[in-house]
């Protein structure tokens, strides 16, 4: 390996996790392994996996994740290891292009309702279509990845043709699947997996290929990810996608049906008009209490009568063409969805829905998907590995197995190579506002803009709302002469890309850039992050996890609560040190680190960095390492190898 791979050194936790991963192989069990920054882990389960001769399936939390372990991790591993096997990239069915549904979007687009940009972009489509083999639209440069052309040329579950499709042969996802079924090792994400063990798609038969060994790395997502695939949902997508195929198949194969037109109309106003009464984007709320709302009651039964017509209508086209008869199915099951979300009385769930600014989800999600995926586990068999860079609280890993209804055989934290003793200092200033106070994020300005700007920028500053995110940005921009670059302004890849350029900006940013991104060098060198990040109490998931804790008898601050803001804490604090050389300052804004008992689980569960409470010190520190060091930057969507 050291010879096979340049710079390559093989490290004794590392040498410790390849072990365990090859006895879970062999002895079909389960492994659960926190493996933080630097610690290679990505090579210590590629390397097992590959020898063991065995099927896999490897899954992680992103695209970017994935294709990062296809194109560059896996190509590395297999050199080394003279590995002849075949290797698969697997994604979900939206990231493909679905060539039936852009021939009908040309003909379509080429009527008097036509938006010449559309056109334009479904014409550079095509040309592109001709030349590529996978069919993957990530591939497409000349589409932005949020381009409103992307659904009307890609294929949902809902509204696949499956084998009755006229471009069946040519299909790119059916060629995908076929590939993963042929091949040794499979790469596909969370999202992707779950949404096959749930559903175990009609048409296409499985979507995953049995295996010997599931690997899941960024672990600590799969819980969350599971509970949103266990349950059901409804969207004004699904409802406004099929109301856009009803008035194609008018247009191009049922031009004497009339009423087609019409129904498409109502369905589409029926999902806008719920959509208005729900309220402001960006919220969750508990379905529960609003479907008792006059308002949304009534929206409700105007949504219930244009499916019923949908479903008459339709009814009366079947056998007119494939897109209508697949239209009918999907009035089925939507009505019977709907229907489902809006019979509240089934306990054992938790009833929620999100806005954004043009469309709502309806959301039904089990308590508990512990039974579920254990379920599954047992049906499947082979071997099960889990790891992540989180997902010990305070060196225990009970939160995350018991989710997920795990009984690993071994369960372990690899040591870290990095010297944080030396290599970084945390600060919980002095004198800070109580959290959630009034004009707290004025008084972080006036206490911290003063070290960001003798640091020259190179800081992210994490929020836990995005209303903090644009206080900050507003008060920061009034005082400091150096870029303040805020999430929301733009996608968080143009937002990277900027930080790294102008080599002297403060990023401010929730969500997002808690995990998954790798800066490394002193282009960022100072972390600060607004409060300890607990989950917003109304949110409707976390509700409805404190409502199956306290049935259980259990204390839901303390078993649910606490450990999930350890974990994203961990999460954040893991964007500061990246590799060897890094050096950097965190600074937490929360005095309950200090002042209360639950503070010291929080230390606890963190890497052994040097504490102060001194914000001077935090301006000596950051100087005597900006003397050393000229800035250098690396990024790249996932560090370990």
């Amino acid at each position: 390996m050291d010879k096979a791979i340049p710079g390559f050194q093989a490290r004794q936790p590392q040498i410790d996790m390849a072990e365990a991963v090859a006895d879970a192989i062999q002895t079909e069990s389960q492994l659960v392994v926190e493996a933080g920054t630097g610690t290679g882990k990505t090579f210590a389960y590629l390397v097992p996996a590959l020898v063991s001769g065995k099927k896999a399936i490897i899954s992680t939390g992103s695209k970017n994740l994935q294709e990062q372990l296809f194109h560059r991790d896996l190509p590395l591993m297999t050199q080394a290891l003279g590995f002849t096997g075949r290797v698969a990239l697997l994604k979900g069915r939206a990231n493909y292009l679905c060539l039936d549904r852009m021939s009908r979007q040309i003909a379509e687009s080429h009527g008097i309702h036509a938006d010449p940009k559309l056109l334009s972009q479904l014409v550079q489509v095509r040309s592109w279509s001709s030349s590529t083999k996978s069919g993957d639209l990530g591939e497409c440069d000349d589409i932005a990845e949020d381009s409103p052309v992307l659904p009307m040329i890609t294929s949902t579950n809902d509204n696949c043709l499956g084998r009755e499709c006229p471009s069946y042969d040519e299909c790119f996802v059916v060629k995908a699947r076929r590939r993963a079924m042929e091949a040794d090792v499979v790469v596909v994400n969370h999202h992707l997996f779950l949404a096959d063990l749930a559903i175990k798609e009609t048409g296409f038969g499985e979507l995953i290929p049995e295996a010997d060994m599931f690997i899941f790395d960024e672990a600590h997502q799969l819980p969350d990810i599971a509970s949103q695939y266990f349950g059901q949902s409804l969207s004004s997508r699904q409802l406004q996608e099929l109301a856009k195929d009803i008035e194609i198949g008018y247009r191009t194969e049922a031009k004497d049906m009339r009423q087609l037109q019409k129904t498409a109309d109502r369905l589409h106003q029926a999902a806008s008009d719920l959509r208005i009464v729900l309220g402001e984007p960006g919220f969750r709320g508990n379905w529960r209490e609003v479907i008792n709302s006059p308002a949304v009651q009534r929206e409700i039964t105007r949504l219930q009568d244009a499916l019923d017509l949908t479903h008459e209508v339709l009814k009366l086209a079947l056998g007119r063409s494939q897109l209508l008869d697949s239209a009918f199915e999907r009035a089925t099951l939507v009505k019977a969805r709907l229907e489902r979300v809006c019979d509240t009385s089934i306990t054992g769930y938790s009833y929620w829905y999100e806005c954004t600014p043009r469309h709502f989800s309806l959301h039904i999600t089990p308590l508990s998907v512990a039974d579920k995926f254990h379920e599954q586990i047992t049906e499947q068999g082979g071997a099960w590995i889990f790891t992540s860079a989180t997902l010990a609280v305070n060196d225990d890993f009970g939160h995350f197995s018991q989710r997920l209804g795990l009984k690993p055989k071994q369960q372990f934290s690899l040591e870290s190579p990095f010297d944080y003793q030396q290599q970084a200092l945390l600060c919980v200033p002095r004198f800070l506002p109580e959290p959630n106070s009034f004009g707290l994020a004025d008084r972080l300005v006036d206490m911290l803009a003063p070290v960001i700007q003798a640091n020259n920028g190179r800081c992210f500053f994490l929020c836990t709302s995005h209303q903090m995110v644009r206080d900050l940005a507003e008060g920061f921009r009034a005082r400091l002469a150096l870029p303040v670059l805020a999430q929301g302004e733009t996608t968080k890849q143009k937002l990277l890309a900027e930080y790294l350029e102008r080599g002297d900006a403060l990023l401010i940013a929730t969500g997002a850039f808690w995990e998954g991104v790798d800066v490394r060098g002193q282009a960022l060198s100072c972390v600060i992050i607004d409060k300890l990040p607990f989950t917003a109490p109304d949110d409707p998931l976390l509700k409805a996890r404190i409502e199956d804790c306290r049935l259980r008898g259990g204390d839901p601050f303390s078993e649910v609560q606490i450990p999930d803001a350890v974990i994203t804490l961990k999460q954040g604090v893991g964007r500061l040190i990246r590799d060897k050389q890094d050096k950097g300052v965190l600074v937490i804004c929360d005095n309950r680190l200090v002042t209360r008992p639950y503070g010291a689980v929080f230390l606890r569960s963190l890497p052994p960095i040097p504490r102060t409470r001194d914000v001077e010190q935090v301006g000596h520190f950051l100087s005597s390492i900006n003397g050393q060091q000229a800035p250098s930057a690396v990024e790249d969507q996932h560090s370990e190898a």
